[in-house]
């Protein structure tokens, strides 16, 4: 099966108001000016996104106003991560329902380790179903506290490929030792070591702010890769909200945040 892309994906911002309130054309327009500029993926609704702060309206708005001002073949990936698989598969639907082509959603909380391998399977069977035959990525970030995925479990489970947010070196050669899904690197840390070494590509939340520099990096540009070093190291330290103020300072967008 051809991959969903391959190349640099970007882990989209949802664009406020100064009320507070989404901004979908703005976002909409951030989403194809970033198409315009080498991204090839857009993940919408997304941790970087502040997915836990929407509403079910606001979702669906944000995809529907993303799908339709990105071209048709860059496709647009719809964050469905919840702590139950009843929330996931519902935000799922609905997601498919306002133009997502493809879904990523991280796996549920379990009550031991035990218990969170035995229904990682079952968690993301029911994910696919929703989906409606549109590809399923799963998200595994060590820095929420449910959506850790051992890399043994990842060809068990009935989903296209993975987003990896780790930024481990380790972590991401075991996965492509091992795991013959897609691999996207979710850390803009590893770029120059993941696409050399056979990643499918990345979905990147520094894209929002830099990605010609991510495209270059990918390539297994060392320079390139050195030149992300300030921006990544910023972000990783002040999160959304410093990304959204440095957004701001370069391009005037909303640096509003729902989240600290």
């Amino acid at each position: 099966m051809a991959a969903l892309f391959s190349g640099v994906g970007v882990a989209l911002v949802t664009l406020f108001t100064p009320a507070g309130d989404i901004d979908p054309a703005a976002t909409g327009k951030l989403a194809a000016d970033l198409a315009g500029r080498g991204v090839r993926a857009v993940l919408v609704c997304g941790s970087t996104g502040e997915a836990a702060t929407l509403s079910a309206a606001e979702r669906i708005a944000l995809i529907e106003a993303v799908r339709g001002a990105v071209p048709a073949e860059i496709p647009v990936i719809a964050g469905t991560g919840a702590p139950s698989v009843g929330q996931a598969t519902v935000l799922t639907r609905e997601a498919v329902a306002a133009g997502a082509d493809a879904l990523l959603t991280w796996c549920p909380a379990g009550t031991s380790a035990a218990a969170e391998r035995s229904a990682l399977p079952g968690f993301f069977a029911a994910v696919r179903d929703a989906a409606g035959g549109r590809p399923v990525l799963a998200y595994h970030n060590p820095f929420i506290s449910c959506a850790a995925i051992p890399v043994d479990l990842l060809a068990t489970l009935p989903v296209t490929g993975q987003k990896d947010s780790s930024g481990s070196p380790d972590r991401l050669l075991d996965e492509l030792a091992h795991y013959p899904g897609d691999t996207y690197t979710g850390s803009a840390a590893v770029l120059a070591l993941a696409g050399p070494m056979g990643a499918t590509g990345a979905l990147l939340a520094l894209a929002n702010l830099a990605p010609e520099e991510c495209v270059r990096a990918l390539t297994g540009d060392a320079a390139g890769q050195r030149g992300l070093a300030a921006q990544h190291l910023a972000v990783r330290e002040s999160g959304i909200p410093g990304l959204k103020r440095m957004l701001a300072a370069a391009t005037g967008l909303s640096p509003v945040c729902r989240v600290w």
